[in-house]
């Protein structure tokens, strides 16, 4: 794999807009009207929320990222797609690159909730 261009320059500020935080993923459910999505519930901490993931074509079984933590942006308007509401977006790499996609997890274990940056 070649690495694609660097982005353009921002500012610190905008960076640190992008709220990215911790999350656990406790159920991984189908969407029948979509090729390419899943539904994620995930744990905050304080709060859960439904995220959609488009997993279906990246992975045999969706479903098996349940109970794992992963990284979430999560001050996204929220969208619906495939008629279901999603509150954020997973955090993943290598999808913009064509690479099979995986989770960007933390190291180690944190509290649900915990902020990246």
């Amino acid at each position: 794999m070649t690495p694609a261009a660097i982005k353009p320059l921002v500012t610190i500020d905008a960076l640190q807009a992008i709220d990215v935080r911790v999350g656990t993923i406790e159920s991984v459910d189908e969407i029948a009207r979509s090729r390419k999505l899943v539904k994620l519930r995930v744990n905050f901490g304080d709060h859960t929320r439904q995220i959609l993931a488009g997993l279906k074509q990246e992975r045999d079984e969706p479903a098996e990222i349940t109970g794992r933590q992963a990284l979430f942006v999560v001050n996204l308007s929220p969208k619906t797609m495939a008629g279901e509401l999603s509150e954020g977006m997973l955090f993943d790499i290598g999808y913009a690159d064509g690479v099979r996609p995986v989770l960007s997890v933390p190291e180690a274990a944190v509290p649900n909730g915990t902020r990246a940056g």
